[in-house]
């Protein structure tokens, strides 16, 4: 959002620069970004950055209040000056039908008005926001907003059917055409503003079409109210709205401001399109948004910021952001204790300042205060001075004597506290498995891969498109693309390798370890993977060569450079892993029965879906199948003196039969002088059948304390034979 600084000036009589002001914002947690100068007129703007746990900043009124309590300056009120209204024969009719949606609406009438172009200081102001003039009547409540933050709006009052309006739910069937100009379909669970007859708005995030101002409206209707913040992000979440007014209420907007903000803009009407006000302001209450007062003790301020904050610059700085703080001592305030609190403090007051535990009773405290000497509401009677601090209606971000705290901390300056550690008396304790995943981390580094972190948040069709799992929805998501917690690291994979293709790197080697979830048994789990991307070159182009694109090869063999870190007794790699994957290039990964890993080039359709053109490969380990294997010990074995024997072996094979069958078969048979069994060339065509591959085999045999004799080497060759033959093997000739 952007501030003008000359605006800060009407409320606040600033005599820093603009620089040190942007400075000194910046350093209270009011973040300006950058400074502008000389745009839309203006010669300097400030784009600020507000956290979204503070919408009463969101406006130049709500950030003078930050400055006038970092200079200790008084903070000029806004303050409507209207005529006297002409008296009406009956009230105009508010119904909320719907108190947890709508707490509070304001409205207020003005007629004979004359619509046109507002003043030239009006539309001047509007432009820091990029926002064109359409009217002065609707100029004000844009300006309103500017100004004090809240969402107000304007009816064409002579549109308004039946001469009423009413706060309720949509029904089935309704539908409601927005200033937009696009039709809405309405749900249950939609709030909306209705007159007698049909929805004219949709309640915090758009008015209707059919009764907005125009270049005829002669009557209007005021409305400044205060909507749920779930119920306004729900309705503009689902319609995929995201407006000025949706983005203040979903936040939170100031229940107390209501009727403020409708006279400001009746007076800014009352400026530029003249007319009378009709009657005192409708000011309908279903529901007040309570805010409980807190205890603010001394000696905490001490202890967390470790700074003694003299007790009048505590007071000053809270009352200037709007806090009301009253001085008390802590054996006043537990004078009585059967329940006689004195007048302003109450048990809730007790519970959020952390000294006393939920739903004690009148009768607990008392014993709490007689048999535990050392308590925190105990220790409250020996403080020397404590706040009773009332907290105003539009800072719903304060709860708790910490977050007061807070507001002291970055209101003092955090700048001016002293650079100085924590103590700390405990010892790092390493995870079980760090080793681990430092091992992993060191041999992936090595062989050429960067490690990266995608979010863990993805579109719920991504979620269900690489994974079986459940889905685990966010109930608040930031957007519908990032609505569900992650079930895979591969599609922040793949937009990791797309984002680093279509900046020109075509040769893309990444790692990411990080966490998965899924719903087991309606409970959200999580499970630790680790997902290795790559694409492009395998071996680059020499005299010797041509070069060579990454294969399926390469990348089983980094994941078995990877696995060969863990005691694993038998290894092998099964055709096809999921739906994801190419059918032909993919494959699982089977270790000692477990399955740990899937590995594979991603499928030709879902690559085609995000527009990756080179070949990605992709594998998925399982750490939590992997982890407890523990990880290899290195062992020693000295090199025997006696000669090795190679014997090689040629069988014909069907397609179905796999080297992971054959190598288990001639494993089974528990020859302890073979020491290695590898396949030595694949043959298909010529001669060969179809169906069918002509595998040769090299098995080697030696012995550490003896020469080998030739009938032991015989009969070992002849086991092999016929264990290749059991799986349907032939020998050639």
């Amino acid at each position: 959002m952007r501030i003008s600084p000359q605006w800060l000036h009407e409320f606040v009589e600033i005599k820093a620069s603009d620089h040190q002001l942007a400075d000194d914002l910046t350093l209270a947690g009011v973040a300006v970004e950058s400074i502008k100068t000389e745009i839309n007129s203006h010669p300097m703007l400030f784009e600020m950055e507000i956290g979204t746990n503070r919408p009463d900043a969101m406006c130049h009124y709500g950030v003078a209040r930050e400055c006038s309590a970092i200079y200790e300056l008084d903070l000029k009120p806004i303050a409507p000056k209207l005529p006297k209204a002409k008296p009406s024969a009956k009230p105009f009719p508010i119904e909320i039908q719907d108190a947890d949606g709508c707490k509070r609406y304001t409205a207020r009438v003005i007629r004979n008005v004359k619509i046109g172009p507002s003043p030239e200081k009006i539309l001047n102001r509007l432009k820091i926001d990029d926002h064109g003039g359409i009217s002065n009547a609707v100029d004000a409540s844009n300006y309103t907003l500017m100004e004090m933050g809240h969402p107000t709006h304007a009816f064409d009052l002579d549109k308004l059917e039946g001469g009423k309006i009413i706060v309720r739910r949509a029904r089935a069937g309704e539908t409601l055409k927005t200033l937009d100009g696009v039709d809405r379909k309405l749900e249950s669970e939609d709030l909306i503003i209705a007159d007698a007859a049909r929805p004219v708005a949709l309640a915090g995030v758009m008015g209707g079409l059919d009764t907005a101002i125009s270049a005829t409206t002669k009557n209007i209707l005021i409305e400044s109210a205060w909507f749920d913040p779930a119920t306004v992000r729900k309705t503009a979440r689902r319609l995929g709205m995201h407006t000025d007014a949706s983005h203040i209420f979903e936040r939170g907007a100031d229940w107390g401001a209501t009727a403020l903000a409708c006279n400001r803009v009746a007076e800014l009407i009352l400026t530029s399109a003249g007319g009378e006000l009709e009657g005192e302001p409708v000011d309908a209450i279903a529901g007040h948004v309570v805010r409980h007062s807190l205890i603010l003790r001394q000696r905490e301020i001490l202890r967390q910021l470790g700074k003694d904050i003299p007790e009048t610059q505590v007071t000053g700085l809270l009352t200037r952001l709007g806090f009301k703080a009253e001085q008390r001592k802590g054996e006043d305030i537990l004078s009585k204790l059967k329940g006689q609190l004195p007048e302003g403090v109450t048990f809730r007051m007790l519970y959020q300042s952390g000294l006393l535990p939920p739903n004690a009773t009148p009768e607990e405290l008392e014993k709490i205060v007689r048999e535990h000497s050392k308590s925190p509401l105990v220790e409250l009677l020996n403080e020397k001075l404590v706040w009773i601090v009332d907290l105003p209606t539009w800072r719903l971000d304060v709860e708790r004597e910490i977050d007061l705290i807070e507001e002291i901390a970055r209101i003092h300056g955090y700048n001016k506290f002293a650079n100085t550690l924590p103590s700390f008396s405990g010892g790092v304790i390493e995870l079980p498995d760090a080793p681990k995943e430092t091992r992993l981390r060191s041999e992936l580094l090595a062989l050429g891969y960067n490690e990266t972190i995608s979010p863990t948040f993805i579109a719920p069709a991504d979620a269900q498109v690489f994974s079986k799992s459940q889905v685990v929805m966010l109930a608040n998501p930031l957007s519908d693309e990032q609505s569900a917690m992650r079930t895979s690291l591969v599609p922040g994979m793949l937009g990791m390798l797309g984002w680093n293709l279509n900046r020109g790197a075509s040769d893309v080697r990444l790692f990411e370890m990080g966490h998965v979830f899924q719903l087991v048994n309606e409970k959200s789990a999580e499970q630790k993977t680790i997902c290795l991307g790559a694409t492009g070159t395998a071996d680059e182009a020499s005299v010797h060569g041509k070069a060579r694109s990454y294969s399926f090869f390469d990348l089983k063999g980094d994941v078995e450079a990877l696995l060969s870190a863990f005691e694993i007794r038998t290894l092998a790699f099964t055709p096809n892993a999921d739906a994801a994957y190419h059918p032909g290039r993919s494959a699982k990964v089977i270790a000692d029965g477990q399955l740990v890993a899937q590995i594979g080039q991603i499928h030709p359709d879902v690559a085609a879906a995000r527009k990756l053109k080179q070949e990605i490969y992709v594998a998925e380990i399982y750490l939590d199948q992997l982890f407890p294997l523990g990880l290899r010990t290195s062992r020693y074995q000295p090199l025997s003196k006696f000669p090795a024997v190679d014997r090689d072996f040629s069988f014909t094979f069907a397609d179905a039969v796999g080297f992971e069958q054959i190598q288990s078969a001639v494993q089974a048979l528990n020859i302890a002088e073979m020491q290695s069994f590898k396949p030595a060339e694949v043959f298909r065509g010529g001669t060969i059948p179809a169906g069918k591959y002509s595998l040769l085999v090299r098995a080697q045999f030696q012995s550490a304390d003896r020469t080998l004799r030739d009938d032991e080497v015989a009969q070992w060759s002849a086991q092999i034979i016929k264990a290749m033959e059991a799986l349907g093997g032939s020998m050639r000739s």
